[in-house]
């Protein structure tokens, strides 16, 4: 009786250890984590030194290894040479498709084509894994941490397994596409920057990490019939397709009064303020205006802020301070209450960035801490060309990547020209 507990029990363990490995695997949202995560999770499971996947292309060819378990050494000697070949494991897999069970790999041609840098392996146990009917790659594990040979119950785990691995390979090649699409929506809706000569401008646009998330952050750049240049940064309030929908409406309702206004920033926003309010149901969105205009024989800018992160002007000494002032009420809060417009001159070769907050959040550190990392970065990287200097934020933002993110910076002449006729 006693016996028949203990089976009971381990039987018990074993399926609530297949279980939580199925929940890990499932968890992961990118393709080259869940692959890692399926061997991983496999020899956890079963317990083992070593375990690998081999991913197959549409020729049935070894296409991607991942490995697990191998010294560092190991994989610098791996790396040098070609994946297995010949009859191999892999090989019989495919061919067969039934689990393979090893117990004196060397002896057995599954072992012909392996690598000879491989450690040598005694035992295997390998399963394929396929999605809706063809085999995507197989999982092979080696060398149970016990020293004893695989069996029946580990064999019968590792299928379970290979089973759960093809599904959440599919949800996350899934994913990847609503990605893309989404991706490629939010960029649709984003415009094209125009020729703003004298100044040079650069913008770029990145996604949230989450698969399915569409944004709200916009920017824009217009210039004006009186020679200034209207810039343009916002975040609506969401990530689905009502947050892009109403970017894209505030965006093109902005643009509209910019033309027939052509007043201060603030008076601006408060228009659009109104008129959201009025005919909308826009989600709540911040924002900053800012005009880019003569004064003298130099500029200015002149911006209002909606409850916007400030901009960053980084000089041509790679100096960097942020434009703090009153930031205002974001737009569809109160649009009765007054909103005031700052001034900043720009020095020749000055650089002003615009940016929405998914660049600098991180929910284990204050933004101030995220506002100090991004204007080190851009004083780092201020003598790049701006098109490299506005990449180079995004690759190296301090935020976590939950939040999609876009970056507007506007660069001065070199030497003062305000005086000069702007090129349209």
């Amino acid at each position: 009786m006693d016996e028949q507990v203990r089976a009971l029990a381990a039987a018990k363990d074993r399926i609530q250890g297949l279980l939580e490995a199925v929940v890990a695997i499932t968890r992961e949202v990118q393709l080259p984590a869940v692959l890692h995560r399926i061997v991983t999770t496999a020899m956890e499971l079963v317990g083992t030194r070593y375990g690998a996947l081999g991913v197959l292309d549409g020729a049935g060819d070894l296409a991607q290894w991942i490995t697990v378990g191998l010294s560092e050494e190991d994989r610098r000697a791996l790396a040098e040479v070609a994946f297995p070949q010949g009859p191999s494991a892999a090989g019989h897999l495919v061919r067969h498709l039934e689990p393979l069970r090893v117990d004196d790999l060397p002896a057995h041609l599954a072992s012909v084509g392996a690598p000879s840098a491989h450690p040598a392996l005694r035992t295997l146990l390998g399963v394929t894994v396929s999605i809706r009917g063809e085999v995507y790659g197989d999982l092979y594990l080696s060398e149970r941490r016990d020293g004893r040979p695989f069996d029946e119950r580990d064999q019968n785990m590792l299928v379970a397994l290979a089973s759960a691995a093809g599904i959440a390979v599919e949800k996350v090649r899934l994913l990847e596409q609503v990605r893309a699409g989404s991706e490629q929506f939010q960029r649709l809706l984003l415009p094209t920057l125009p020729d703003l000569r004298p100044f040079d401008a650069a913008a770029v646009y990145r996604p949230a990490a989450a698969p399915h998330h569409l944004g709200g952050d916009w920017y824009d750049a217009v210039p004006l019939p009186d020679r200034a240049v209207a810039v343009v940064i916002g975040d609506v309030v969401g990530h689905d397709l009502h947050a892009a929908a109403a970017m894209a409406s505030t965006r093109h309702m902005l643009r509209a009064l910019l033309f027939a206004l052509r007043t201060p920033p603030s008076a601006v926003l408060a228009q659009l303020d109104r008129t959201l309010e009025t005919i909308t149901d826009n989600p709540v969105a911040t924002t900053t205006l800012a005009r880019i205009e003569a004064d003298g024989a130099a500029w200015r800018v002149l911006w209002s802020s909606a409850g916007h992160v400030p901009p960053l002007l980084v000089d041509s000494d790679g100096r960097a301070d942020y434009l703090f002032a009153e930031p205002g009420l974001p737009l569809n809060v109160d649009s009765g209450q007054p909103r005031p417009d700052h001034s900043r001159p720009l020095p020749a070769g000055a650089t002003v960035v615009f940016f929405t907050d998914g660049l600098v959040e991180h929910p284990d550190h204050p933004l101030d801490a995220g506002l100090d990392a991004l204007a080190a970065a851009a004083a780092a990287h201020a003598a790049l060309p701006l098109r490299d200097f506005v990449q180079a934020l995004a690759e190296h933002h301090p935020s976590d990547g939950h939040d999609d993110m876009a970056i507007l910076a506007l660069r001065t002449p070199a030497r003062s020209s305000a005086g000069t006729q702007r090129h349209t």
